[in-house]
């Protein structure tokens, strides 16, 4: 396994402290949207907008959610808009209760435009050729909709079409699993990482083809050199550089261990992935490791914005930090 160069460097920090979140580009710009803080008696779930300009490293309130969301999905879509997908709420059963809308930035506002067909949550979002799709995450396990425990993984792959706001099915990815990071390469969506409630965290890398509708499964993001863990939710990932000849970049995320062993941590390494050779190879470390964090590739970056820089809801962070060859 040979170790790549790179580094990551700071940058302006998010205005307010979030994780759970995810990111979409808007021109040359980041927009990042919800998440949560845990606070004594409960989890505070927030409707935040924040949007970033990388050529000014500034930060600028965006119009705020409809609703209050942690693990709202962001996509950009065609025309860079960005569209937000589902995510958890508050309602009587629970703070994890899964919601369907779909919105979209029109004209400095959020608007609803539909709903999902089915409940999916922390799942991968990317725009591959003008489609948005939707890959793994969890769904309701039966009627109940409010706990954690109500949903369980799941391998769905649903499209969406931002000209008609018509959804189709796709190929279900290979392994069933939430939390997973992706990102679209060389004309395919790449699945990377994530967990399942009762495996834990699984390296697992899918590829899928969208001419041929099928899945391919390469090779893993290599077990922790530091821990010997394998990492698992709450990672993230982008690609970098062009086409052919562009690299993922997947890093952070979480693992779980019992009270006595220390409750679990963070992942501190930063994997780049060459789809010539399918090898993984390390970079350097992150500066502050995170899980719940979010991903944008703009230009020759990746920005890792905000997430929890503990294990679980402890401390959920602001950091700004941008990963570059």
């Amino acid at each position: 396994m040979a170790r790549r160069t790179g580094g990551w460097r700071s940058l302006s920090s998010m205005p307010a402290v979030t994780q759970e979140i995810y990111a979409a580009r808007q021109g040359g710009r980041i927009v990042t949207a919800g998440g949560l803080v845990g606070r004594p008696g409960g989890l505070f779930i927030n409707d935040h907008c924040h949007i970033y300009d990388p050529a000014t490293d500034r930060w600028e309130a965006g119009p705020r959610l409809p609703e209050p969301r942690h693990h709202p999905m962001l996509v950009d879509g065609p025309s860079d808009r960005v569209w937000a997908f589902g995510g958890y709420d508050r309602r009587d059963g629970g703070d994890w209760t899964a919601m369907t809308n779909v919105w979209v930035i029109d004209q400095g506002r959020w608007h609803e435009v539909g709903r999902m067909p089915r409940r999916l949550c922390e799942t991968v979002g990317v725009n591959l050729g003008g489609q948005i799709h939707l890959v793994t995450g969890r769904s309701p396990k039966g009627e109940a909709n409010g706990q954690w425990n109500d949903h369980g993984d799941v391998d769905a792959h649903i499209v969406f079409d931002p000209a008609t706001l018509e959804w189709r099915e796709a190929r279900p990815c290979p392994m069933a699993r939430n939390s997973a990071a992706g990102a679209v390469l060389d004309g395919a969506l790449w699945v990377a990482g994530g967990r399942t409630v009762e495996g834990g965290g699984t390296g697992r890398l899918d590829r899928y083809d969208p001419a041929a509708d099928r899945w391919d499964t390469l090779a893993p993001i290599p077990v922790s050199p530091r821990i010997g863990r394998q990492v698992g939710g709450g990672l993230a990932m982008a690609a970098l550089g062009g086409e052919p000849g562009g690299k993922l970049v997947a890093f952070g995320g979480e693992w779980f261990a019992p009270r006595d062993q220390g409750g679990g941590g963070v992942f501190v390494e930063t994997w780049v992935y060459d789809p010539a050779s399918d090898v993984w190879s390390e970079a350097d470390p992150m500066k502050t490791p995170r899980h719940g964090l979010a991903a944008v590739a703009v230009g020759d970056s990746v920005y890792a914005i905000a997430g929890g820089e503990v294990v679980s809801g402890g401390r959920p962070g602001a950091v700004l930090e941008a990963f570059g060859f």
